[in-house]
């Protein structure tokens, strides 16, 4: 049996394109016992693929997660017929995989699909798999945002920052999210963000954050770093607290060439801020605490969850650039 996969030929320089990847065809062996056969039905781009793909020695299968149907099984744990999540798997249509222990598990690792209460398997790549559990666990055990506290996302209409936003309404804060369209910024005021800047057209970010926060900002999800995340941290309040989730906006800058940005210790010192970065690994054992509150407030509409559909294996790259150009609003994922 025949695996189609992508090879990522080198590292990226600069901003990826098509070209670094080779589309591949690979014979499968038998299943040895433990083992089990998968197909692929929907994969993830994810931002963080693009710094997590410099520890690969190309050339190698491109990293990434993807929910898959077990078709063959010799393991008693995923019968044929089962689906799982795996984000070791990369960007393969089939592979042959094994069990990991419990203690070895993390956003990268393979486990049955969660139990999703009815809602769609894509949702286990997004609001129910690594991006809730970021949202979640990323802002609420970082920022611990209090009932009328000013919160401020970028990366607002992203599979991360959209979520966010979301539970800090839930959570009975005043909302600010920056997104890079202004489709994207009607969409995020949909979910109920109560202010949307679109940061690319924007003629005074300053003035526009002080009108939109007039009592300062408490709270900041950083998804982009660079220059806009200055900006903030120069508004947010005494005893402020930031969580520095990623740095999109520098991701694609070619070495040596990335952006510069005044020195952040003045406003951390004086304003006393406590400013905390994470990977997600961090609560993956406790995920399923995620889950549970992520898909009741999906269902009870609290949450609402929107996809950027690609469909067709052969467009992963096409997928994945388009995502880092921020062509996507919410999840990004590409159907088999």
């Amino acid at each position: 049996m025949k695996a189609d996969k992508f090879t990522l030929l080198h590292h990226f320089e600069g901003f990826p394109k098509t070209n670094d990847f080779r589309l591949e065809s690979e014979e499968l062996g038998g299943l040895k016992p433990g083992q089990f056969l998968c197909q692929a039905e929907y994969l993830s781009v994810d931002p963080y693929l693009r710094p997590f793909s410099k520890r690969l020695n190309p050339p190698s299968t491109m990293i990434g997660a993807q929910v898959a149907k077990v078709l063959e099984s010799k393991n008693d744990k995923y019968p044929a017929g089962s689906y799982v999540v795996a984000g070791n798997l990369g960007w393969r249509t089939l592979s042959v995989a094994e069990d990991q222990p419990e203690d070895g598990r993390s956003f990268t690792g393979l486990e049955p699909l969660p139990e999703l209460g009815g809602l769609p398997r894509s949702y286990a790549l997004g609001v129910i798999g690594m991006p809730g559990v970021t949202a979640y666990f990323g802002f609420l055990e970082l920022c611990q945002p209090k009932e009328g506290e000013t919160v401020v996302v970028t990366g607002a209409a992203g599979a991360v920052g959209s979520l966010v936003g979301q539970i800090a309404k839930i959570k009975g804060c005043r909302v600010i999210g920056f997104a890079g369209t202004d489709d994207k910024c009607a969409w995020i005021r949909q979910l109920g963000f109560d202010v949307a800047i679109n940061y690319k057209t924007c003629a005074d970010i300053d003035a526009a954050l002080k009108e939109a926060a007039p009592k300062g900002i408490d709270c900041y999800f950083d998804n982009v770093g660079g220059m806009l995340s200055h900006r903030i941290r120069q508004q947010m309040n005494l005893f402020g607290r930031s969580s520095v989730c990623g740095a999109i906006s520098s991701y694609n800058d070619k070495t040596g060439q990335g952006a510069q940005v005044p020195a952040p210790e003045m406003d951390i010192v004086f304003k006393q801020l406590r400013v905390e970065g994470f990977v997600n690994d961090r609560w993956w054992h406790r995920r399923e605490e995620a889950f549970k509150d992520m898909v009741a407030w999906v269902r009870e509409g609290k949450i609402k969850v929107q996809e950027t559909v690609t469909t067709g294996f052969e467009k992963m790259p096409q997928a994945f650039i388009g995502m880092l150009k921020g062509q996507n609003t919410g999840k990004a994922v590409v159907k088999v």
